[in-house]
C-alpha cells in the first residue's frame, strides 16, 4: 500500500469470535473484527494483513474496460495470432446486468460484454472467458471449430471446471457445451 494513505481503523474485539479475523469498509473507515484474545501484536499484524486484503480485492473490482480490451488484445496476440483483424472486438466491457452468464458477444456489432461477477475470479478464468467471446467473433455458434479455437488456451479445461463449480455452488447456469 506504499504511496497510499492509510485508512482510520476500528478494530472490534468479540469473546464469541475464536479463531476468524474478518473486515469491511464503513465509508472511509476499515472495521477489523478480532477474537477478544488476540494480542496486540497479533491484533496489529492482522489488522495489516486485513487491510492488505481489502485494497487487493478493490484493486481488482476497479478493472476498467480499457483494461478489459487490453487484455483481449494480449489474449488474441497469444492464441489467435491467425484471426488478428477478425477477433478484433469494437468494445468490450463489465456489465452488472448479466446474472445468468459469464459473458456474451454479439457479432454483428462485434461487441462483448464480460458479467461483472467474473472481476474477482483468477485473472486466468477472466481469461478464459474473454477468449470464449473472442472465439465467437471468428465462430459465432459452439460447434467443434469454436471449442477448437478456446482449446488453444492452455487452462481452458480447468477454467471450466472452476466456472461449473461457481455455477453449481450460486444456482447459476453454467457455459454451453
Amino acid at each position: 500500500m506504499a504511496g497510499t494513505r492509510k485508512p482510520v481503523v476500528e478494530v472490534r474485539r468479540s469473546q464469541r469470535r475464536r479463531r476468524t479475523v474478518s473486515a469491511y469498509r464503513d465509508g472511509e473507515r476499515v472495521v477489523v473484527l478480532i477474537p477478544d484474545q488476540f494480542s496486540r501484536a497479533e491484533e496489529s499484524e492482522w489488522v495489516d494483513r486485513m487491510l492488505a486484503r481489502l485494497a487487493a480485492r478493490e484493486g481488482r473490482l476497479a478493472r476498467s474496460d480499457a483494461e478489459l480490451l487490453a487484455r483481449a488484445n494480449r489474449l488474441i496476440d497469444l492464441y489467435l495470432p491467425g484471426y488478428a483483424t477478425k477477433a478484433v472486438p469494437a468494445s468490450v466491457r463489465w456489465v452488472t446486468n448479466q446474472n445468468g452468464r459469464w459473458g456474451s458477444c454479439t457479432p454483428a456489432d462485434r461487441s462483448i460484454r464480460i458479467s461483472h461477477r467474473v472481476q474477482e475470479m483468477p485473472e486466468w478464468v477472466i481469461d478464459y472467458v474473454l477468449l470464449h467471446e473472442l472465439a465467437h467473433l471468428i465462430v459465432p455458434s459452439h460447434n467443434a471449430r469454436f471449442w477448437a479455437l478456446v482449446a488453444r488456451y492452455p487452462k481452458a479445461e480447468r477454467a471450466r471446471g472452476y466456472l461449473e463449480g461457481v455455477a453449481a455452488a450460486s444456482s447459476c447456469a453454467p457455459l454451453p457445451t
